[in-house]
Parts: C-alpha cells; sequence; structure tokens
C-alpha cells in the first residue's frame, strides 16, 4: 500500500513542480476501468446496434472498435507516462508552444463541457431511480466531483481499491440477469453498417486521449500506462456497451431505453443507483483535466483554484443549461481530436526526431497543422457532424459537399478511421523531409521503457 507519505503525495499544484510516479499498473488499471463504467455507453449502444440482424455482428461491431480505440488510447497514455508531462503540454512538442494553446482551448470548452455534462446524467439518473428532486443530485455530484478533483490521486487511488470492486459485482449481476432472460434478434437500432456501429464505439475511447497523460504522467512506466490504460477501458468499453445491446435485446419491450430496460430487471434499481454513484468519477476527470489544460496557458496557475472555478461553473451550468442542446457541438469538438490524435502518434512513435520537447521553448511546427485540418476535413466528409435548429446549415454545408464529391451519404464509412488515416498519412508526408535532414539519435534507456 505504500508508505504514509507515499500515500499522503499528491499531484503538483503548477508545472513547475515535478510530478511524482506513485502510481503503477494496479492504479492505471482500476482508474481506466471506472472511466469506462459509464452510464454513457449502454445508452449509445442503442446506436451501434445492427437491425435486423443477428446478434454477432453487434457484438463483433463492439468488440473491434474497443480494441482500435482502446489501443489508441494506450498509446497516448504511455507517452504522457514517459515524458512526464500533462496531455497538451505534450502537444507542445507536437506544435510547439504557442501552438499548442489551439487544441488547449478546444479542450478546455470540451471538459467544462462534458463535466457538466455528466452532472446532468448523474442527477437525471438519481431523480429518476429515487423518484426525488433533480437539484440536490446535481449539488451533490458537482460538489463531490470537484472535492475529488483537488486530491486526484488520493481519488484514483480510491476508485482503483474500492469503487471499481462496487461497480463490477452491479455489472456482472445484471449481466447474469439479462443472460437469463431469451434474446432474440434486433428488430430496432441505429447503425447503419457494421463499420458506423465501429465508429461509434471507437468515438468512445478516443474522447479521453486528450485526457490520458493528465494522470499517466503519475504511473512509474510506459508499459503500465499503456497496459493498464488499453485493458481498463477496453474492457469497460466491451462490457458495457455489450450490456446495453443485451438488455435491448433481451427487454425489446423497451424499445431504445436502455435505462428502461436495465430497470425492468429485477433488483436493476439497485444495480444502476450503484452505477450512478460511480459516475462522478467521469465529472470529476473532466473538471480536473480542465485544469490541468489550463495550466498550458499559464504554468504558474494552481489546479485547486482552477478545480474550484471549475466545478463551480460546471454545476452552475447543469442547474441552468439545457446540455442537450450542446451535446452535438461536444461531438464536434471530439471530431477535432480524431485527427490530432493521428497526428500525435506519427509524430510521437514513427517519426522521430530525437527528444520530444515539452519546454516553455518548444519550436513552433505549424507545417503539422495541415494533416490535422486534413483529418478533421476527412472526417466531415464521411460523417458530417449531425446539427438540428439553429446549427443545421453545417450539417447542410458538409452534406452538400458530400454531393459535390460524389460521396454518398449513408456510405457506412468508419468516419474516425478515414480521419485517423488521412491524419497519419500526412503526418509522414510532411515530416519525412524534416527527418531525413537530422540524425535520429537512439531511444535513451528511459524512453525505450
Amino acid at each position: 500500500m505504500g508508505t504514509p507519505a507515499t500515500l499522503e503525495a499528491d499531484a503538483p499544484l503548477t508545472l513547475a513542480e515535478p510530478a511524482p510516479r506513485l502510481l503503477g499498473f494496479r492504479d492505471t488499471l482500476g482508474l481506466w476501468g471506472n472511466l469506462g463504467i459509464s452510464l454513457l455507453l449502454p445508452v449509445a449502444a442503442a446506436y451501434v446496434i445492427l437491425p435486423g440482424r443477428p446478434l454477432g455482428p453487434t457484438f463483433a461491431a463492439i468488440v473491434v472498435g474497443a480494441v482500435i480505440g482502446a489501443l489508441l488510447l494506450g498509446l497516448g497514455a504511455a507517452a504522457g507516462a514517459r515524458e512526464g508531462a500533462p496531455a497538451m503540454v505534450l502537444l507542445r512538442g507536437l506544435l510547439g508552444r504557442r501552438a499548442s494553446y489551439l487544441p488547449t482551448a478546444l479542450n478546455i470548452v470540451q471538459c467544462v463541457g462534458w463535466a457538466t455534462f455528466e452532472i446532468v446524467i448523474i442527477a437525471e439518473a438519481a431523480s429518476r431511480l429515487l423518484d426525488a428532486p433533480r437539484w440536490p443530485f446535481v449539488l451533490g455530484a458537482g460538489v463531490l466531483a470537484t472535492l475529488m478533483a483537488l486530491r486526484p490521486l488520493g481519488a484514483v487511488r480510491v476508485l482503483a481499491r474500492y469503487a471499481v470492486w462496487a461497480a463490477l459485482a452491479s455489472v456482472v449481476y445484471l449481466f447474469v440477469e439479462v443472460l437469463s432472460h431469451p434474446l432474440p434478434a434486433f428488430t430496432d437500432g441505429g447503425a447503419g453498417s457494421f463499420w458506423t456501429a465501429v465508429d461509434i464505439v471507437i468515438a468512445l475511447p478516443v474522447s479521453w486521449f486528450p485526457l490520458a497523460a493528465d494522470y499517466t504522467r503519475h504511473v512509474r512506466g510506459g508499459r503500465a500506462a499503456f497496459a493498464g490504460t488499453s485493458v481498463g477501458y477496453g474492457m469497460a468499453t466491451i462490457a458495457f456497451f455489450t450490456l446495453g445491446a443485451l438488455a435491448l435485446a433481451a427487454y425489446g419491450a423497451a424499445g431504445l431505453d436502455v435505462i428502461g430496460a436495465l430497470l425492468a430487471v429485477p433488483l436493476g434499481f439497485v444495480a444502476l443507483l450503484v452505477l450512478v454513484f460511480v459516475e462522478v468519477d467521469e465529472a470529476f476527470a473532466n473538471i480536473y483535466s480542465t485544469a490541468v489544460s489550463a495550466q498550458n496557458l499559464s504554468g504558474r496557475l494552481d489546479r485547486r483554484i482552477l478545480a474550484l472555478a471549475v466545478g463551480g461553473v460546471a454545476t452552475l451550468l447543469a442547474f441552468t443549461f439545457d446540455i442537450a442542446a450542446y451535446e452535438p457541438f461536444l461531438f464536434l469538438i471530439g471530431a477535432v481530436f480524431v485527427p490530432l490524435v493521428g497526428v500525435f502518434l506519427v509524430a510521437y512513435y514513427v517519426m522521430p526526431r530525437g527528444a520530444w520537447d515539452v519546454s516553455d521553448t518548444a519550436p513552433a511546427r505549424p507545417w503539422l497543422l495541415l494533416p490535422w485540418v486534413a483529418g478533421f476535413v476527412a472526417y466531415q466528409l464521411t460523417l458530417p457532424t449531425y446539427f438540428s435548429g439553429v446549427g443545421s446549415g453545417w450539417t447542410a454545408w458538409w452534406t452538400a459537399r458530400q454531393t459535390d464529391l460524389g460521396i454518398d451519404p449513408g456510405n457506412g464509412w468508419s468516419a474516425s478511421l478515414v480521419s485517423l488515416a488521412v491524419a497519419a498519412l500526412l503526418t509522414v508526408a510532411v515530416c519525412l523531409p524534416a527527418r531525413r535532414r537530422v540524425p535520429v539519435p537512439a531511444p535513451s534507456e528511459e524512453v525505450a521503457s
């Protein structure tokens, strides 16, 4: 369990302080397993189901998407452990210090949005389960998540040692009950093809990529960070998407209402109540990562003050803001980060140019903005982000560009994989000339580990 001094240590308050290496494989596995235990995943399973087909193809899409997404997430987590830097500071080595402000600003917006979204989900679910007013749960979830963000490594250790077991017991119980019910073929579902179903599953692990290194910078080695992150989140993704799909198949009378289907399980109310409580860790992670991302803009800012401010804003927004109307914008920002994953992984792992510079003097590399932008365009041309109402012009414009280029709007491709491929290939193209001019030193023993 470690010495008392080790247990008391926590994340540094500013970027000027070194990040203590306090977490091992078990802590990392527990953290990312808990982050993967989210009510968002079984709810999203309704959009992964391939209607009118046997159960097998849907489950195959879940596994394929989870494996791809978890491997990408694990590679980002390993980079954070190797460099000892949070996610947005890592991007200094990719784009340069000042250019890294662009993804930092976008990440701050998306983290605040997702923290608000998680608080709303917790409050709505708890209010529905307990037949009680919503506002006390908004306040309680916001306060608890903010307190966890003040002592993030302490929260990680608690999640790894205790919360994960309560969540696991609930999940196992729900699986046993659902599997004891007849499982007919799906008649309803939201996936148009196998690869669109895969795309939805990939999106969940990849959405954590801009946050992963905020936690794995405290892991003792790159291998532990990669294995703990990819296995923990990947297994949770498979389990929760599968649980949602099975619940819909077993309790088809509930239509595509996954929560209603799980409530139909005997004692499903109790199991869901446990999962609602565990959901707080997603809000905590987004609040803490907002604070750490802001430190890339000014390294002297105290993360505790930032976390208090972010937690207060997210809680206030959860009281007053219609987050459902904001959800498409969050998905749009997510689509921005998908190609950035491809650019980063190729530049970091495939096209090394010596040390990865995360200092305040990291030189600008503006040419790497090109594959990032091209990947985003490829994503929208494959599957435009859907907006209704005021934002519908965005969807209509990209749909018109699909028509101009002869791209079938119902092409059935994975927008994530297309975007990643375009960004990765262009990154090789723009990095190769620079690599030929600069000799590549042998990797150090520390980085190779």
